[in-house]
């Protein structure tokens, strides 16, 4: 680990796996959580369900709208506005799905970074440690030919 120099020490420390990193709170700073991700994936995929009976509820009301309102210059409007709202109904739902797939893929991988790191940083302290132990044993045997 003393092979690390500014930047990367510091990050290290983050990590908790540094010199300077103690205790837990140390450790958390960096830590990734899945949690919020996930749970924000479910959130829009209940939206996307909430939008299809909003569909539903919608197509539901104008019943029977047709009979009564024909003739009338503000049936037209209202047939309009139905149609828009229709789409913009489903393109809400479609976002969502897609939402939520998305925020799926962020959490995994973020995850999957975070593997990639850490195990990046572990290679890093082994070879430090390896370069430090081969110094002192040189360090070592130049003192015993004396």
């Amino acid at each position: 680990m003393a092979g690390y120099s500014g930047g990367l020490r510091a990050l290290a420390d983050e990590a908790g796996t540094g010199p300077g990193a103690s205790g837990a709170a140390s450790r958390e700073r960096l830590r990734h959580s899945d949690g919020p991700w996930t749970r924000a994936a479910g959130g829009a995929e209940v939206m996307r369900t909430q939008m299809a009976y909003v569909k539903t509820e919608f197509a539901t009301a104008h019943e029977g709208v047709a009979g009564c309102g024909e003739g009338l210059s503000a049936f037209a409007v209202l047939g309009t506005v139905r149609t828009s709202w229709e789409r913009r109904i489903e393109a809400a739902r479609d976002e969502c799905g897609s939402l939520a797939g998305s925020l799926r893929a962020v959490a995994k991988t973020q995850g999957e970074h975070d593997t990639a790191i850490r195990s990046t940083l572990a290679g890093i302290d082994a070879g430090i440690d390896a370069g430090v132990d081969a110094g002192a044993d040189a360090g070592a045997d130049t003192g015993a030919g004396r």
